[in-house]
């Protein structure tokens, strides 16, 4: 008689871990934030509460890792460049006004907001595995523009960045108004402006 392999540790805790993403992403849609419990993620996802204790400490936490699985099955972090500025920057901000305004991910993103203020070990991986990747990708992109000359010599890529993203992040924080592709596009020829002044055209 054939021996059956072993079972294989890894990836039964990659499933399960898995499950546990998965179960947090349902839920989240289907209760909202405030009533998702670590018991109920525990039971959608069929694995006992100390495994999911085991890997994250908190339920902002999971709901954190089930957001970053989504966003990695979207595509990840990643800015074109084509060489058309213009083009390149609306392609990042128009989604991202879709994202903000999309019913299923505006009421989890605002509590997910408040609990990564608030919670220093959550804060870190956020800045580590999601703000930082995606500010250095749009840093190197405005790199690229002012070595192309698109944009003043002298631009300072913190600052290109900040201009980039936190007007539309402000718009949708405080609800200031609705976030549409024509308010994306204004924004982008306002930071378009913003870091041409002075290139000498």
């Amino acid at each position: 008689m054939t021996a059956r392999p072993a079972p294989d540790p890894a990836r039964r805790s990659e499933r399960s871990r898995a499950a546990v993403l998965a179960a947090a992403s349902e839920l989240v849609a289907e209760v909202g934030y405030g009533k998702l419990t670590i018991e109920a993620i525990a039971a959608r996802a069929g694995v006992g509460k100390q495994t999911i204790y085991r890997w994250w400490p908190s339920k902002g936490a999971v709901v954190f890792d089930a957001f970053l699985a989504d966003s990695e099955h979207e595509g990840g972090i990643e800015l074109p460049d084509t060489g058309d500025l213009r083009a390149d920057l609306r392609a990042v901000l128009r989604p991202s006004s879709d994202r903000l305004t999309d019913p299923a991910f505006d009421p989890t993103a605002r509590v997910l907001i408040a609990e990564i203020v608030t919670d220093p070990a959550l804060h870190g991986e956020y800045r580590t595995r999601l703000l930082d990747p995606l500010l250095e990708v749009t840093r190197r992109r405005f790199r690229s523009a002012r070595e192309a000359g698109q944009i003043a010599p002298d631009t300072d890529l913190d600052l290109a960045v900040e201009l980039f993203y936190g007007p539309l992040h402000y718009r949708w924080m405080f609800r200031l108004g609705p976030l549409t592709h024509d308010h994306a596009d204004q924004l982008v020829e306002a930071v378009l402006r913003a870091l041409s002044a002075g290139r000498g055209d």
